[in-house]
């Protein structure tokens, strides 16, 4: 790949943060929660109730920005400030103590958080993988390496930009599916700008990579894809959720549902205006205007898309990501 064109598109590589894993680390932190983070400011009639989003800085989190520019926050009582997180992990403590009153995040990591312990509601949707057609990730492989499909994945080395995160979860199923040993499967990190080359140079027999980067690789005639990791194990499913901790929930349940109902508003209206959307992005991420116009972006929905997340949780336990799947009554705010 174009060095020139690898570096430009440097700053969508933390895309692998939603896709693959705002991290799975162990969460932690109990900061005491501060009263601008989210509790209403409503003092006087008609005052705006002030919350904190917290998102990544890559291509999807520009929905939110979307509904703040047109207004569409405010119109349902919203005055909305962003915090940019630069991993989702540091970001579910800070939902948890209320430092951040929402978060936007990989719903693996969500769920990984109620494993551990922390009390997390998933209270609307965000983003999606594509149900059909072209995905925005996928693994790739040498045209000459003999890898036709998941199944040859056994025994060999695919690169992801983070482990135990969505990429390798939905690669297992998949591999599974196609009759391999998912435990046979060899997982390395390393980041997606040094991918491409690393799989010219044979040093890894595979990488899963999301757009920008998945369509320049393809570019290259001596490279070829195996498979859309998510759309082949769960069509459509969710990348990114809107969540916030269990305590703000049960506190403040008028608010969190006018919340949802205006993410989804601002989401439908982001997804039904991508020009305007993708107009957005060189200065919401600093992403160049050739890229962002060229981007393939995920689905931006509001809907719990609670059957795909179930999915997402009995893979995640099957292959033993999370001990124990959150019961959905507690996990989805409907």
């Amino acid at each position: 790949m174009n060095k020139k064109i690898a570096s430009l598109m440097g700053v969508v590589a933390v895309a692998g943060l939603a896709l693959t894993g705002c991290g799975s680390g162990s969460p932690s932190g109990d900061g005491e929660s501060t009263a601008a983070a989210g509790a209403s400011e409503s003092g006087a009639s008609g005052e705006l109730t002030e919350v904190t989003v917290g998102v990544l800085p890559i291509a999807p989190s520009v929905g939110v920005e979307y509904g703040i520019e047109n207004g569409i926050f405010e119109e349902h009582g919203f005055d909305v400030e962003l915090s940019t997180q630069n991993a989702g992990a540091a970001m579910l403590p800070a939902v948890s103590n209320q430092q951040i009153t929402f978060g936007v995040g990989n719903p693996l990591s969500v769920m990984t958080a109620v494993d551990q312990g922390l009390d997390m509601r998933i209270a609307a949707g965000y983003s999606n993988s594509l149900a059909e057609g072209e995905d925005i990730a996928g693994v790739v492989t040498k045209a000459d390496s003999g890898i036709e499909s998941y199944a040859d994945l056994e025994g060999k080395v695919t690169s992801l930009n983070a482990l135990r995160t969505l990429g390798d979860l939905t690669i297992m199923a998949d591999a599974e599916e196609a009759g391999a040993d998912p435990q046979a499967l060899d997982f390395t990190e390393m980041p997606f700008p040094d991918m491409p080359a690393q799989l010219e140079q044979g040093n890894v027999d595979a990488i899963w990579v999301p757009e920008p980067f998945l369509t320049s690789v393809l570019s290259d005639e001596a490279n070829q894809l195996v498979g859309y990791s998510f759309q082949d194990a769960i069509p459509g499913m969710p990348t990114m959720v809107t969540f916030t901790s269990g305590a703000y929930a049960e506190e403040n349940p008028e608010v969190v549902a006018d919340f949802a109902a205006a993410m989804t508003e601002a989401l439908a209206a982001s997804e039904e205006d991508p020009e305007g959307t993708r107009a957005m992005l060189p200065e919401f991420i600093d992403l160049p205007e050739e890229v962002a116009a060229n981007l393939k972006m995920e689905e931006l929905s509001g809907e719990i898309r609670t059957d795909q997340l179930n999915e997402t949780a009995e893979l995640a336990v099957k292959y033993g990501f999370i001990d124990e799947a959150p019961d959905p009554a507690k996990l989805f705010i409907q």
